[in-house]
């Protein structure tokens, strides 16, 4: 694989600049501060262009993948539109021996991952998934006390939920066939924090949803995504993992996170953090407010591999395995029966 000379000689570009967020001068600027050089910018709507060149007068504009891939001198892109593009996009930029980052998740099933990771690697260049939550204070102080301090002995236990009620919104996260379904707009990070955390290979999945109750409520009418999925991920050294995200729960939990250890809990939500520790037939509690994140690390991370050939983070294998949990589930929740794993 290339390496360059330095991290300003490493021209970014992003496909999808507008829409939710303005996720598209957020990943420039955060690729900018770690010394890369944006370079080009892509989107369907020609007005949004308009704005980028007001953003960055110096970087080129397109509307069309194929012209930017064909005129743009780019090193890496960044993929920035609805989950069930990112396959089809990830693999044209890596053919074109682009390296890519995907906003999270990867894709929407594993076989779409495999495609993407054997492209890379055909192609030789850098394919990652933009797990900035990777660095979230609240996960790097679940790491410092659970796995580093074994504050609460042998986790064998994570319980990853986030809940409400409410009617979902009308827009293309409420369709199943474009986003994947309810379990993987957030559901993807609080896997990839449980796996942080959790030791042992993935050996099955099984899935449950509840569908209906909000009816079909998104301009996609019969594609609106489930009003309640919930899955177990077995490990194979007695250890699991659970994951409920739900838009009719009437009781939702407090925490994103239970771990459960042989001598205490620990939970947390973005703010907070509280450890139980056992002590004979007592617990000792205590609690406190998390680290700030470092969510800067994440490109720095690809800076530094791409010029210094650091280790990479966040590889398309660590992006696949939540991807391969939530494919597995969501054909469990169809089959009626719990599906074997293919990757550890």
């Amino acid at each position: 694989m290339k390496r360059y000379s330095k991290a300003s000689d490493i021209r970014v570009g992003v496909i999808g600049y507008g829409g939710a967020y303005a996720m598209g001068p957020c990943h420039l600027n955060f690729m900018k501060q770690a010394g890369m050089t944006p370079s080009a910018a892509c989107d369907v709507d020609p007005e949004r262009m308009v704005q980028a060149k007001i953003d960055y007068p110096e970087i080129d504009t397109f509307t069309d993948v194929n012209e930017m891939l064909a005129k743009s001198k780019l090193d890496l892109v960044v993929i920035i539109t609805p989950h069930n593009t990112h396959a089809a996009l990830a693999v044209k930029c890596l053919g074109a021996a682009k390296h890519v980052v995907c906003e999270k998740p990867l894709a929407i099933t594993t076989e779409e991952c495999d495609e993407m990771i054997a492209a890379a690697r055909s192609n030789d260049v850098v394919l990652s998934t933009f797990h900035n939550r990777h660095w979230d204070g609240c996960i790097l102080e679940a790491v410092r006390q659970v796995k580093q301090d074994n504050a609460i002995g042998d986790v064998f236990r994570i319980e990853a939920h986030m809940q409400s009620y409410g009617k979902p919104g009308d827009w293309w996260r409420s369709s199943k066939s474009i986003s994947g379904g309810i379990l993987y707009d957030w559901g993807v990070h609080l896997l990839e924090y449980s796996l942080q955390i959790m030791d042992g290979s993935l050996t099955e999945v099984s899935g449950y949803a509840k569908k209906g109750f909000w009816g079909p409520q998104t301009v996609w009418k019969d594609d609106t995504n489930e009003d309640e999925g919930f899955l177990v991920a077995r490990f194979d050294n007695s250890k699991w993992i659970t994951l409920s995200m739900s838009s009719i729960d009437s009781k939702p939990k407090e925490n994103w996170l239970e771990i459960t250890g042989t001598k205490g809990a620990f939970t947390f939500d973005f703010e907070k953090w509280t450890c139980i520790r056992q002590v004979g037939d007592s617990a000792d509690i205590t609690s406190g407010k998390n680290p700030d994140g470092q969510n800067e690390k994440y490109y720095q991370n690809i800076a530094d591999h791409l010029v210094n050939g650091d280790d990479l983070v966040i590889t398309p294998e660590w992006s696949r395995r939540p991807i391969h949990i939530l494919d597995l589930a969501c054909r469990s929740a169809t089959e009626g029966q719990a599906l074997r794993a293919i990757y550890a």
